[in-house]
C-alpha cells in the first residue's frame, strides 16, 4: 500500500508540471506579442481570462503553491537507498581465577578452633586468615582452588602426613568466593575408604553451585557449568597419591597421570561438550621451581588433546607461565605451578604464591559459529604470614604486604623485596602483576 500511495504521489506532481509548463509558454506568447505592436502592459487593455485558466503566471504560481504538502512536488517520497545495517556478532567474556594449595595444618585449624571459641561459638573460623585476600575474588566470575586436603565435618581434623580439615574452611572459601575446587592431588587418600567417603558425603553438603572436579565415578563424571553464556569443562589429575591405593570399594577415584589412554578420551569428550576445557594437573617436583621434561611434555599432550587451559599444583612454589601450541593450532596457556595459597611450612618460598587470572572471550557470529579466545593472562602474588610460633595466620596479597609485617614473620627473610625479585625471576613480566 505505501509503494501505491508513491506512485499517486509521482503522477499528481508530474500533471501540475505539465500544467504550469503551458501557462509559462502562453505568457510567452502574450509577451511577444506585446513587443511586436510596441505597446506595453499600461496601453494595452487586459482581456478577461478564460473562465478554465488562471489569469496570470502569478496566479499560477499561487495555484502551484497552494496545493497541498502532500500533492506538491517536493513531496515526493522515494524508497530509502540505505541498505540494512549488517548483524553484529555477540561478544561474552567471562573472568576466571585459580589458585594454588589451600594446605591446612593443624597450627591453622587449631587457631581457627580458638578465634570460634573465643567468640562464643562452635566449630572453627576461617575468616580471619582469608580476609586480607577476599576483595580480589570479587573481580572475577568464577574462582577455582587447589584443596589439598581431605573436608569433612564427621572425622577429627589432622595434619601431616595424612591431612584432614574441617568443612567450615570449605564453607569460608565459598563465603569469599570460590566456587569449584580441585579434589585431585597426593593426600586425596590420605583417610583411605573413611575419609574418601565422608569427603564424598562433606561436598555434596555443599550448594549446588559449588562444583568438584577430580574424583571420578566413571570416565564420564566430570562437571560441565555454564557462565555468562561460555561453558566450561572442568577435569583434574594427580601424578601419585603417596603410595596410597584407591580404597577398595571406592565410589569414585582419581585418574592418574599416566592413564593418558582414559585423559585423552575424557579431554576430547569435554572438548565436545563445552566451550572451554579447564585441566589442572598435580605434578613436578616439590620445593623446586624448575618444570621438569615429564611437565612439559604432559602439558603438550593435554593441548593436543583438546585441554584450552592447564593449571598446575604441588610443588608448593611457584613456577614459569607458557605457552604452548597444540596440533590443531591453539596456544594454550600453561601455569605449571601456582604455588602454595595457605600453608604453615617452614621455608620462604612455600610463603609466597600466585593467584592466576585468565579472561575467555566467546564470539558468536549472526550464523551461529563461535570462537573462543583466552587471554588477559595475570599473576597475582599472595603471601603468607605468621608470627613467632605459627601464631597469627593470615594470608596477604604482596601489594598490601609491608616491610613491618615482614619485621614480624616468624620466618626471616619474607621481605616484600624478596618476593618481588624471587618472582620476577621465575614469572614472565607480561604476566605478574606487582602492584
Amino acid at each position: 500500500m505505501k509503494k501505491n500511495a508513491n506512485h499517486y504521489r509521482k503522477r499528481r506532481g508530474t500533471g501540475w508540471a505539465v500544467l504550469a509548463c503551458s501557462l509559462l509558454c502562453a505568457v510567452a506568447v502574450c509577451a511577444g506579442v506585446y513587443f511586436w505592436l510596441g505597446g506595453s502592459l499600461e496601453t494595452v487593455p487586459a482581456a478577461a481570462p478564460p473562465a478554465s485558466a488562471p489569469a496570470s503566471s502569478s496566479q499560477a504560481g499561487q495555484a502551484v503553491s497552494s496545493l497541498p504538502p502532500e500533492s506538491a512536488p517536493d513531496a515526493v517520497s522515494l524508497p530509502s537507498s540505505e541498505p540494512e545495517p549488517e548483524p553484529e556478532p555477540e561478544i561474552t567474556t567471562v573472568r576466571v581465577s585459580a589458585s594454588g594449595d589451600n594446605l591446612i595444618h593443624d597450627g591453622l585449624y587449631l587457631q581457627a578452633k580458638k578465634r570460634a571459641a573465643a567468640a562464643g561459638k562452635e566449630g572453627y573460623d576461617f575468616a580471619a586468615l582469608y580476609e586480607h585476600v577476599a576483595s580480589l575474588y570479587q573481580d572475577f566470575d568464577l574462582n577455582l582452588i587447589n584443596v589439598e586436603t581431605l573436608m569433612s565435618d564427621e572425622l577429627t581434623p589432622s595434619a601431616y602426613p595424612r591431612f584432614c580439615t574441617p568443612g567450615d574452611c570449605a564453607r569460608e572459601l565459598y563465603r569469599i568466593g570460590f566456587r569449584g575446587f580441585f579434589l585431585s592431588n597426593n593426600h586425596i587418600y590420605d583417610k583411605d575408604g573413611e575419609g574418601l567417603a565422608s569427603t564424598l558425603r562433606f561436598w555434596d553438603s555443599m550448594p549446588e553451585d559449588a562444583f568438584t572436579s577430580g574424583l571420578y565415578g566413571d570416565e564420564q563424571d566430570f562437571p560441565v557449568c555454564e557462565y555468562n553464556g561460555i561453558s566450561f569443562a572442568f577435569l583434574a589429575y594427580t601424578e601419585m597419591t603417596n603410595g596410597l591405593p584407591t580404597p577398595t570399594g571406592a565410589e569414585k577415584s582419581v585418574i592418574y597421570t599416566s592413564q593418558e589412554d582414559v585423559i585423552r578420551r575424557q579431554i576430547e569428550r569435554a572438548h565436545e561438550l563445552a566451550d572451554v576445557v579447564v585441566v589442572s594437573a598435580h605434578w613436578g617436583v616439590e620445593n623446586t621451581h624448575e618444570v621438569t621434561d615429564g611437565q612439559r611434555a604432559f602439558a603438550q599432550k593435554l593441548a593436543d588433546w583438546g585441554a584450552d587451559i592447564v593449571i598446575g599444583t604441588h610443588p608448593h612454589v611457584a613456577q614459569p607461565i607458557e605457552t604452548v601450541t597444540s596440533s590443531d593450532g591453539r596456544e594454550v596457556p600453561v601455569a605449571y605451578s601456582l604455588g602454595n595459597f595457605v600453608s604453615a611450612q617452614d621455608r620462604v618460598d612455600n610463603m609466597v604464591g600466585i593467584v592466576l587470572g585468565f579472561e575467555v572471550t566467546k564470539t558468536t557470529q549472526p550464523g551461529g559459529e563461535s570462537t573462543i579466545a583466552i587471554g588477559g593472562i595475570s599473576a597475582t602474588p599472595v603471601v603468607m604470614f605468621y608470627e613467632r610460633y605459627y601464631a597469627n595466620m593470615r594470608l596477604y596479597l604482596l601489594r598490601d604486604y609491608t616491610d613491618e609485617l615482614a619485621a614480624s614473620h616468624g620466618l626471616s627473610g619474607v621481605s616484600p623485596s624478596y618476593v618481588r625479585s624471587m618472582l620476577q625471576e621465575i614469572v614472565a613480566p607480561e604476566y605478574l602483576r606487582l602492584d
